[in-house]
């Protein structure tokens, strides 16, 4: 069992123990802000908390849509930082860079947002950005909150259909993180590949017009 869950095994023996609680919730929050962390190994030890320790549905929930939604609005606030400090040296050096960005966020980011919960590794990144790009922050807590509560719902139900066996429920999720980072990596490829292409026949075009 990894080695942060055992922290938790000190809290079983007490149902719905405050510093468990706690526990969830901070580690909820720092997978956010230290994307390292291995905090969706604590969410899945409190769907087991759940099924087979009778702890509160609504605690444990409430505790890592908590944490969730904090980590997220700071990584957030984050980039709104970023943007403030960027903005005037962009517009001398990168005109229509901070406009693009905005534009993008504008036309997608509430898919985005919804979707990052399902990201392992670089969901705190769509925050920074939402923040760079000058999003709103209710609708940005709004999209957070539904991303969290998505995930969150979807990993206690596998963990009561599998019977909440944290073996079997760890091995699920890094299975399913492999398979997102390799379709991440395909389509980082396809459009750095498309890039080159282009890139490459805009040369031939200019040698061609010389």
């Amino acid at each position: 069992m990894d080695w942060l869950s055992n922290w938790l095994i000190a809290f079983v023996q007490r149902e719905n123990n405050p510093a468990g609680l706690a526990l969830l919730a901070g580690s909820a929050l720092l997978e956010y802000v230290f994307p390292p962390f291995p905090g969706d190994t604590v969410t899945l030890f409190g769907a087991v908390l759940i099924t087979a320790y009778a702890w509160s549905f609504a605690g444990v929930f409430g505790a890592v849509m908590v944490g969730s939604c904090v980590g997220a609005m700071l990584d957030y606030y984050l980039g709104r930082q970023l943007r403030l400090r960027r903005i005037a040296k962009q517009a001398a050096e990168r005109p229509g860079t901070v406009e693009r960005l905005v534009e993008t966020f504008r036309r997608r980011g509430a898919v985005y947002l919804v979707l990052n919960r399902f990201f392992p590794g670089i969901r705190a990144l769509f925050f920074v950005a939402a923040g760079m790009a000058g999003m709103r922050p209710v609708p940005v807590f709004i999209f957070s909150a539904i991303s969290a509560a998505l995930w969150n719902l979807g990993i206690i139900a596998i963990g009561a259909t599998l019977g909440a066996n944290f073996d079997t429920l760890s091995g699920w999720v890094r299975s399913y993180t492999i398979v997102v980072w390799i379709a991440i990596g395909l389509v980082l490829s396809f459009f750095v590949v498309r890039a080159l292409v282009r890139r490459r026949a805009r040369t031939r075009d200019r040698a061609g017009g010389d």
